[in-house]
């Protein structure tokens, strides 16, 4: 898992967590939001967790407010989930979701204009459907599905 930054039209700040299967090379979910707190990676996580159940042994973050806040060490903890924290400075630690976060911003990010964040939420659904994918299963209602952009397989 990774974030990417960027700005909309009218120079607010988001960012977009992705969360990329790095064996499978699969975009699990992207979510878009303004600030992203531990309690927002942890309801999109069960949600893939719902969709795709039981996560590897192992996942792979950076060492962000997000990833070392108490609810989401907690989610690892029940899930039996090894948090394995990059080293500091050293993007090679998570290579393929970096690479991946490139071809996002590169892809959709950098070739439209964001006009809102659901405009934006939009608008990556709508590259990830012209990418190479496998079909995703139904999406479960929550209470808010339009925050969460699930993708699918992406070949890089």
């Amino acid at each position: 898992m990774d974030f990417v930054s960027d700005a909309l039209l009218n120079g607010k700040r988001f960012r977009a967590r992705t969360v990329v299967d790095a064996y499978t090379r699969e975009c699990l979910a992207i979510h878009v939001d303004q600030g992203i707190r531990g309690e927002q990676v942890v309801d999109v996580l069960d949600r893939v967790l719902f969709l795709r159940g039981s996560p590897r042994a192992k996942i792979r973050v950076d060492n962000g407010p997000e990833f070392i806040a108490r609810a989401f060490g907690h989610w690892a903890y029940i899930n039996r989930v090894m948090l394995d924290f990059s080293r500091p400075g050293k993007p090679t630690d998570n290579a393929f979701v970096e690479s991946f976060n490139g071809r996002l911003r590169d892809e959709c990010l950098k070739t439209h204009w964001l006009l809102s964040l659901d405009d934006t939420r939009a608008k990556i659904d709508a590259v990830a459907l012209g990418l190479p994918r496998e079909p995703t299963s139904h999406i479960p209602e929550g209470p808010d599905p339009g925050r969460i952009c699930f993708i699918g397989r992406v070949n890089p």
